[in-house]
């Protein structure tokens, strides 16, 4: 069969592109190689529980109505409503440092008070960066990059405060070690700090599942079980996608959201190439169910950036596991109108991919709850002590994240180097999400959006 766009990946970029291409009545197919939709944001049953993947909390927050930002311009490009998404906003969150403690909700008056309380040489300054902030164009899918780090430093004096800022914004969204691009610093700074977080209360699957039936009724076609194992390509375009099952299906465009180097190593699976190089920042996340609410036991932030050592170290660990910081979040901490069925906590912390990708099977579940329990321990430090009351835990790490994305190492928000205007070296070949560079789920599902805008619907 023949159509318009072949869309690789069911993520939240690939389905929003598919969205906005059916609408305007192209021809659309999805290919997933997995049973489920979502990518790295998906969702499961285990033990009778339901579990979000990816989602601690959809960022850019809005309340109903609001006209301006990007989650109203998302509901817009994708003909859907506010209700469609059903997002609760967060009670508050915090950053802590060994020193300092930095709290933020919706509200940027309230984060911008915290700095001042507590940074008072550092308020112009931070200010300042602010104004550049501001005047930062972000969404040029043609800007060059530039050291975020180096911008700061131009502005802030204080390394605490630095490292302060750039712990949620890296923790939420930097493929790069240690620093991130500015303009990715600016996305992520006004989705978390200036915008802020909410939640579906019926979690990830309440988003994907009215994205699918959107498509669907648009006259868009989804394969499950569908892997790519090849891009065609004659004369350096892209013609038509090879399944895993040896069936072809041809296109004028295909889109993928696989990543930039898991794409390029479709086009020729045969041939050695120069291919773009994989991220390596991965995580392993602990899931805790209790039998009560974690503000029963006195805890009431949603998340919590933390961080123990004296400076914050964002790289790949050499341990498997680094408990020197991570992120706990408590889905329940949410501005619901009634509880959720049962309380949760979760902890993430970054991971050393190698170790978990090549552990054997049998080594490899032992120690994963064995670092469940370091993980928790580690953060007792910042939230109360929950675990007389877990009656319920799972795990996951690198090797899941691989299993749900296909993404080497497991990375979580792709390569480095971003292919920021979508193209590739393939005419017709397109890259969206992470690897294009809008990261976040309002920012993934943007990404399909604005390809299919700049280059599919001509």
């Amino acid at each position: 069969m023949h159509y318009n766009t072949v869309i690789i990946g069911a993520g939240m970029s690939g389905l929003s592109a598919g969205v906005r291409l059916a609408y305007y009545e192209k021809s659309v197919c999805i290919l997933e190689r997995h049973t489920t939709i979502g990518g790295l944001n998906s969702f499961y049953r285990l033990r009778k529980r339901n579990y979000d993947v990816g989602l601690h909390a959809v960022t850019n927050y809005a309340a109903p109505g609001t006209k301006v930002g990007p989650l109203s311009k998302l509901l817009r490009q994708l003909r859907m409503k506010w209700e469609d998404f059903d997002l609760r906003p967060q009670l508050h969150s915090s950053i802590a440092f060994p020193d300092c403690k930095l709290q933020f909700t919706n509200d940027f008056a309230f984060f911008l008070d915290q700095v001042a309380t507590f940074f008072p040489a550092q308020i112009n300054g931070f200010k300042k960066l602010l104004a550049a902030i501001d005047g930062h164009d972000a969404l040029n899918l043609e800007r060059s990059s530039a050291s975020a780090r180096g911008v700061v430093q131009e502005h802030i004096s204080d390394p605490l405060l630095i490292d302060m800022i750039f712990c949620p914004l890296m923790f939420y969204g930097s493929a790069t070690p240690r620093d991130m691009d500015f303009s990715q610093f600016v996305i992520m700074f006004k989705s978390i700090f200036c915008e802020g977080f909410g939640r579906p209360f019926d979690g990830i699957r309440l988003i994907l599942k009215r994205l699918v039936k959107h498509f669907k009724s648009l006259g868009g076609h989804l394969k499950l079980r569908a892997g790519v194992s090849e891009i065609v390509q004659r004369n350096g375009e892209a013609k038509a996608v090879v399944l895993d099952d040896g069936t072809e299906i041809t296109a004028d465009n295909v889109l993928s959201s696989a990543g930039a180097a898991e794409t390029m190593r479709l086009v020729d699976p045969g041939r050695p190439a120069v291919q773009p190089v994989a991220g390596d920042i991965s995580f392993v996340e602990s899931i805790s169910v209790l039998d009560c609410e974690p503000a029963s036991l006195g805890h009431n932030e949603t998340i919590v950036f933390y961080n123990d050592a004296d400076t914050f170290n964002y790289e790949r660990p050499q341990d498997p596991v680094d408990l020197r910081s991570g992120i706990i979040c408590s889905p329940n901490n949410f501005d619901y109108s009634r509880p959720l069925e049962d309380g949760r906590i979760r902890i993430t912390a970054l991971a050393e991919p190698d170790y978990w990708l090549q552990l054997p099977e049998d080594e490899y579940q032992q120690l994963k709850m064995k670092w469940n329990d370091r993980i928790i321990e580690s953060a007792l430090r910042h939230i109360p002590d929950f675990r007389a009351h877990v009656v319920d835990t799972d795990v996951f790490t690198p090797r899941t994240i691989r299993r749900f994305t296909g993404h080497d190492n497991g990375c979580v928000y792709g390569a480095p180097e971003k292919f920021v205007n979508g193209q590739t070296s393939v005419r017709n070949l397109y890259l969206c999400g992470t690897d294009q560079g809008f990261l976040g789920i309002v920012g993934a599902m943007l990404s399909g959006i604005t390809i299919a805008n700049r280059y599919l619907l001509k």
